[in-house]
């Protein structure tokens, strides 16, 4: 199938100590890598069963030192890798638009983090189609902590404003829907998820993803596995 678009995932290796630390206590930094590892497993398996996708990871990190490392190598082959180059997060960001966009020119890009493994290929669709086929320049997924999910742009050079956003913020959204008007774009609005920055997230994201890789993990902080 001829791709459409590219779906873009930007992740960080889940290597024990410097993986949601935020999820320390209770987990240890063991379980809170392997909570990381099943969170980015269940966002490939996703992404690499969205019809018309093209799937790009962009990642950071020590892949060798990590949680999983076997079984993320495996689901790596089925995606185009690039690394990420920048000096904070926002440049990151905005780089790794841009690399994709080199390996995939003139497809609009979707670009979601490793926080969101509740997502389905359906509802990844969903989010990408407003600048796939809708007709609309951006996309917004904006998550519950204020920050976003999801970044949908038609033409991705417009994500060069991301390198001027503060990142990891609880205005972090609303910043960026202004960045992105800023430069005459009209943003739609997709789903408000939970991402996962701490246990009571992990439990409440978990709770609707049950039968995957990620609730096993954070199950097993609690002592107990998921059947």
């Amino acid at each position: 199938m001829t791709a459409r678009f590219v779906l873009l995932v930007v992740a960080k290796a889940p290597v024990p100590g410097l993986a949601k630390t935020r999820l320390c206590p209770p987990a240890t930094p063991a379980q809170a890598a392997q909570i990381a590892a099943a969170a980015l497993l269940d966002t490939l398996d996703a992404v690499c069963a969205v019809p018309g996708a093209a799937p790009v990871v962009a990642m950071t990190g020590d892949l060798g030192a990590a949680a999983l490392a076997t079984e993320i190598g495996l689901a790596l082959r089925l995606v185009t890798m690039i690394p990420q180059r920048g000096w904070d997060f926002g440049a990151r960001l905005a780089n790794a638009h841009a690399d994709a966009a080199a390996v995939h020119a003139g497809l609009p890009i979707l670009q979601i983090g490793m926080d969101t493994p509740q997502v389905t290929p359906e509802s990844l669709a969903a989010a990408a189609a407003p600048v796939v086929g809708g007709g609309h320049d951006s996309v917004v997924g904006p998550a519950e902590d204020g920050g976003w999910w999801a970044l949908g742009l038609a033409d991705p050079r417009h994500a060069q404003v991301l390198a001027g956003v503060p990142m990891s913020r609880d205005d972090t959204g609303e910043r960026t829907v202004r960045a992105l008007a800023a430069c005459g774009l009209r943003p739609r609005q997709a789903a408000r998820l939970s991402d996962v920055d701490t246990m009571t997230d992990a439990r409440a994201v978990a709770a609707m993803c049950p039968d995957g890789r990620f609730a096993r993990a954070v199950a097993a902080v609690r002592g107990r596995a998921v059947a």
